[in-house]
């Protein structure tokens, strides 16, 4: 490998990078999901008759009108086979609703062809789908999504408590607690009608059974209690949101929970036009997008404060000094927003002083253990000897909080939630939705406790010897497939998880020559593409097994890469061919450049991360220099 052709992508990815950081330190990229969130915007903007939106109503129509298949169908990503329901349905309703394109339209008779071929409605899987299609009056609310707002009054030690749940769990279930009990819907005459898409006039949705119904008969059975209590937790469920709204105005930062808060809170009576909640609320939403003359794009959240962190980490490995501008200057971004405030995720964590870093620019309450040594990484060179004098103060201070909260944040298993320590599972029952296990609970990951070791590792130089490092390692250990693979959950999904993980217990001291890390080199090898490189379908997460793309992507070949580097003392003629074809991913740019290998909510989200094609290959060529160059050039 001629060293030269790996330096010379390292410095152009470097100067374009330089050149894309924002004035205030910052890199906003966009956070890219399917037509989802465009759908629920534009159904919502027309359900509040807002008419000062409309070029934004074709911004948006323009997007999800581009992602359509010749069959009509929507599909999640690239290779999923035929097309997915969900999808379809919600780009139908949105492009009807719209306007813009009439109903007679070929495009619009494909779609409504497909949604019929697949069963209609009524075969409806995804919990956000069928919430969207019932809050707006198309369909009744389904037995399994009335889940009691009396919830909402049990403390944090009972048996069933809302809090069991993750935090994002929380805020997107406490609108359908208020709407589903009311049985609320937003329709007026100019409202599309769907009902002919229940096919044989099945609806509201199929689902399994619940014992929901039967709790909502025993409240009901005793009305003089259950009209004080039912009024009582409407209030709660409403502080609950307010408290939780973020200076933009959105709920915790998500847009979907954002636009169902609007919705519930018009359910409680508020004023769609004129309330200032709901007004910031949609200011907030606009703030969300990524846009450009011709199409708009919702994001579920702003990725700002993870892009900006792992791309300064990525300069930094890269051979940019601490004391360039770019780097000082995203450090200063960065060291603002550790966050001060208590969120929920302090009523298991009561002695932890906050701590931590979120994941978007406006986050102050939902710090996560990802961002966080992300944050730790990209300004560890201001604290200590030699830091920056203005910036040493703030970043030790910074540091010494930061990895206590991360610290106090490991589960009993050992592993490390994403948001909150220690999840409990008994409301998991309530839910018959798809993937609700991988929605309702925080539960330990191997992919990012894999990366928190990583960060214990290489930068607080902790090894095994330390018992919580141990204890983290032994659970990884033990979540070892047979295969030698281990499964991901914020990255798709194999590769990612067996990157992460490996790399992680090699930074703590797990030798290169372990049995565990030889099984997963030998799997990653043995998944390498023809072409060199490395790719995984997102299908993956969803049949929980690993399903090869048949294709390469740039992200994932970096993140088999980092495994391979990491084991062997010498390029092997595998690591030699994904490096080539890492230099070609880049150079390409077609679909499998944009393909989402982030994970969201399994069969429902994927993410295409606008940042991941700097972050993770910029960390490859600087790791194998390091280790196979002799040196990084300074720049």
């Amino acid at each position: 490998m001629d060293y030269r052709i790996i330096r010379s992508e390292t410095a152009a990815m470097v100067n374009r990078l330089k050149q894309m950081q924002r004035p205030d330190g910052s890199w906003r990229l966009c956070f890219e999901i399917g037509t989802m969130t465009d759908a629920y915007l534009i159904i919502l903007l027309r359900a509040l008759r807002r008419d000062d939106a409309e070029p934004l109503i074709r911004k948006l129509t323009e997007r999800i009108v581009d992602k359509q298949e010749e069959s009509g169908a929507w599909k999640l990503y690239y290779d999923e086979q035929e097309g997915n329901l969900d999808a379809t349905v919600e780009a139908y309703y949105a492009l009807l609703y719209s306007g813009y394109i009439s109903p007679e339209s070929p495009r619009l008779k494909r779609a409504r062809q497909f949604i019929v071929s697949r069963g209609g409605l009524s075969k409806v899987r995804a919990m956000l789908t069928q919430v969207m299609l019932a809050a707006t009056g198309q369909s009744p609310w389904p037995d399994m999504l009335k889940v009691p707002v009396e919830l909402l009054l049990a403390p944090p030690w009972f048996l069933f408590s809302i809090y069991d749940l993750s935090g994002h769990a929380r805020v997107h279930l406490v609108p359908v607690m208020i709407m589903a009990g009311a049985g609320f819907g937003l329709r007026h005459e100019q409202s599309p009608d769907l009902s002919d898409l229940y096919i044989g006039g099945k609806q509201p949705f199929e689902s399994h059974a619940s014992w929901l119904p039967a709790l909502h008969k025993l409240l009901e059975a005793v009305p003089p209690l259950h009209f004080p209590i039912h009024q009582a937790s409407l209030a709660a469920a409403e502080r609950f949101m307010l408290d939780r709204i973020e200076p933009d105005g959105t709920l915790l930062t998500y847009s979907t929970a954002t636009m169902l808060m609007i919705l519930s809170l018009i359910c409680l009576g508020y004023d769609g036009k004129t309330s200032p909640v709901i007004k910031k609320a949609i200011g907030g939403l606009f703030t969300l997008l990524c846009q450009d003359e011709r199409k708009a794009h919702l994001q579920v959240s702003t990725s700002t404060v993870w892009d900006t962190a792992m791309l300064s980490c990525a300069l930094q490995q890269a051979g940019v000094s601490a004391a360039h501008p770019v780097v000082r200057k995203a450090a200063e971004y960065l060291l603002p927003r550790q966050q001060t405030r208590y969120g929920d995720w302090a009523l298991r964590a009561p002695h932890t002083p906050p701590g931590g870093w979120g994941f978007s620019d406006i986050s102050t309450l939902y710090p996560d253990i990802d961002d966080t040594t992300a944050a730790l990484r990209a300004t560890r060179a201001y604290s200590g000897q030699g830091g920056n004098s203005f910036l040493q103060p703030k970043a030790e201070q910074a540091w010494h909080k930061g990895t206590a909260w991360v610290r106090s944040m490991q589960n009993d298993n050992g592993g490390w939630p994403s948001f909150e320590r220690e999840p409990h599972p008994q409301l998991l029952q309530l839910f018959q939705f798809d993937s609700a296990e991988d929605i309702a609970v925080d539960a330990s990951t191997t992919d990012l406790s894999g990366r928190t070791l990583q960060f214990w590792g290489d930068e607080a130089g902790l090894t095994r010897s330390e018992p919580f490092i141990r204890k983290a390692a032994d659970w990884l250990l033990s979540q070892q497939r047979p295969d030698g693979s281990w499964f991901g959950r914020w990255g798709i999904c194999y590769i990612h998880g067996s990157s992460a993980v490996a790399t992680g217990l090699l930074a703590v001291g797990l030798p290169a020559d372990h049995a565990a890390i030889r099984r997963a080199a030998g799997w990653i090898e043995s998944v390498q593409n023809e072409d060199g490189g490395w790719g995984e379908s997102c299908r993956s997460d969803k049949v929980k097994r690993y399903v090869p793309l048949g294709n390469s992507t740039p992200s994932q070949t970096a993140w088999a890469l980092d495994l391979l580097i990491a084991v062997h003392d010498r390029p092997t003629p595998s690591i030699e061919r994904g490096i080539m074809r890492l230099i070609e991913l880049l150079r390409q740019r077609d679909w499998r450049f944009d393909y989402p290998t982030g994970g969201g909510l399994p069969g429902s989200v994927y993410v295409n991360y606008h940042s991941n094609n700097y972050i993770w290959p910029l960390l490859t060529f600087s790791r194998y220099l390091r280790r196979y160059g002799g040196s990084i050039d300074p720049m």
